[in-house]
């Protein structure tokens, strides 16, 4: 059977990584957390108490490790080799990790480890830029996006579920600040590919959305 790379794209609160997850294992593929990279590169600036500008972030990047490993509790992520799973979901990491990752050099770095990962197919990555950049080719592109109302009130309550109690409408403007600013920046912006299936997830429940993705996908692969 054809091993097939999955790229699914959209903006915060859109359900894309929950999706991805399902769907990987559904399909018996290996799920790649793309957007877990970068929020690793923005711990480790944060961290290291420096100013956020490029040439402190591409020298960061040259001195870290960052991976990418499915464990018994599933896939997690490590910054020199401790795992920051957890810590890569707070507030001050979300907060900042667009102008991170708008950086050329990070994203250099980060792209050519995605595609290596995913380079023998049997992969769904998730993300902003995974079937515009790191896999133009993929066989299967998906664009999630979903109202500001329902993204603001799903991720106030994966907040919620970690301990973080925050605002829903501080979360929303948060939302729109980031849909903003990942939109417009220069390098690698947030768009949907020519050839992306467009889902609205608004409305739909996780099962949903995962068993459309999984239709599309059994197509490509028999």
């Amino acid at each position: 059977m054809k091993k097939i790379k999955i790229a699914i794209d959209g903006p915060a609160g859109s359900g894309k990584t929950t999706t991805a997850k399902i769907v990987a294992e559904k399909l018996g593929y290996i799920y790649i957390d793309t957007g877990a990279m970068y929020r690793a590169v923005t711990l480790a600036w944060l961290r290291s108490g420096k100013e956020l500008n490029d040439d402190n972030l591409c020298k960061l990047i040259n001195e870290i490790s960052v991976d990418i490993k499915n464990t018994n509790d599933g896939q997690r992520t490590f910054l020199n080799g401790d795992d920051v799973s957890d810590d890569i979901r707070l507030p001050e990491v979300t907060n900042k990790v667009s102008p991170v990752s708008a950086v050329g050099c990070v994203r250099e770095k980060l792209v050519a480890m995605q595609r290596e990962l995913g380079r023998n197919g049997a992969v769904v990555l998730d993300g902003r830029d995974i079937g515009t950049v790191v896999f133009p080719d993929a066989d299967l592109k998906i664009f999630l996006i979903a109202d500001e109302d329902a993204r603001a009130s799903r991720r106030t309550k994966e907040l919620k579920a970690k301990g973080i109690e925050l605002n829903v409408e501080e979360i929303k403007k948060q939302i729109i600040d980031r849909d903003n600013y990942d939109s417009s920046r220069s390098i690698s912006p947030l768009r949907k590919a020519d050839d992306a299936i467009e889902i609205d997830t608004s409305n739909l429940t996780i099962q949903q959305q995962c068993d459309l993705i999984i239709d599309f996908a059994k197509k490509l692969i028999e």
